[in-house]
């Protein structure tokens, strides 16, 4: 292998080491740092923040797969304007993410259509980009697969997986009434969680209707204390954007 050109035995090891970037980019840097008589550290600086900067992207790109979002949404999309009753101010503040180091909790609370789901996506997407394990599913979703792996025996296994997250997203909470092994199942999740693992949950129901679904008044407040215990609290108390869209419509529609 010693009687080889450098440049093969340099993309040998490059393939070899997983450094693809480099691999893509060391001659075409390694000319512009001749024409601008930069230093060999400098060129392998270059060479060693492109390499990091488009690996931390690929594992961001892995994370958001891996949240399993139906649809992504960023923060940028969201109309504050047709939404003024949510507070702008917290919901960017909560976009950097520091609830997550304190494993705090996020509840999106109003009617249906008025952006919960939207800002809750938002704020998973940004913990992808910030190097956290997010899981995105429907409280439903989540109760079903807790029900089927109980009946599997592979409960423990699927709890393992839900612990090893930093944010759990539960969109859609007061949809369906629980059955009492759900809602069981339910407070077993919510309970690992607490003060361990960040949950954003979605609602369109005021607290004390929270016991229609759950069933249980014991266990609703228990679930409610430990949600409720670390959290801020967002209110969505505009008119529905479906509503809203259907309404223009149908005004263009007469004009």
């Amino acid at each position: 292998m010693a009687s080889k050109k450098p440049t093969v035995l340099l993309n040998h090891y490059l393939k070899q080491l997983r450094l693809p970037t480099i691999l893509r980019e060391y001659q075409t840097t390694a000319q512009t740092c001749a024409k601008e008589n930069h230093d060999h550290v400098t060129y392998l600086l270059q060479l060693v923040e492109r390499e990091t900067f488009e690996r931390e992207q690929r594992a961001a790109e892995r994370r958001i797969r891996s949240a399993k979002f139906p649809v992504l949404k960023t923060l940028d999309t969201f109309d504050f304007t047709a939404q003024p009753g949510i507070n702008k101010t917290l919901v960017r503040d909560l976009m950097r993410g520091d609830y997550l180091e304190q494993h705090e909790n996020i509840l999106l609370l109003g009617n249906p259509g008025t952006g919960k789901t939207h800002i809750a996506k938002a704020l998973g997407h940004a913990a992808c980009a910030q190097g956290k394990r997010v899981q995105f599913m429907t409280v439903t979703g989540l109760v079903t697969q807790l029900l089927e792996a109980r009946e599997d025996r592979k409960l423990d296994k699927l709890l393992a997986r839900l612990g090893k997250l930093h944010l759990l997203i539960l969109d859609e909470f007061g949809y369906v009434p629980f059955s009492k092994a759900g809602a069981e199942l339910l407070f077993e999740v919510v309970s690992r969680a607490y003060e361990r693992q960040s949950i954003i949950l979605t609602t369109n129901l005021p607290f004390e209707q929270w016991t229609e679904v759950l069933v249980n008044e014991r266990l609703t407040g228990a679930l409610l204390d430990r949600i409720t215990h670390r959290v801020n609290i967002l209110e969505a108390t505009g008119q529905s954007y479906r509503l809203q869209d259907a309404k223009k419509r149908s005004r263009r529609t007469k004009n």
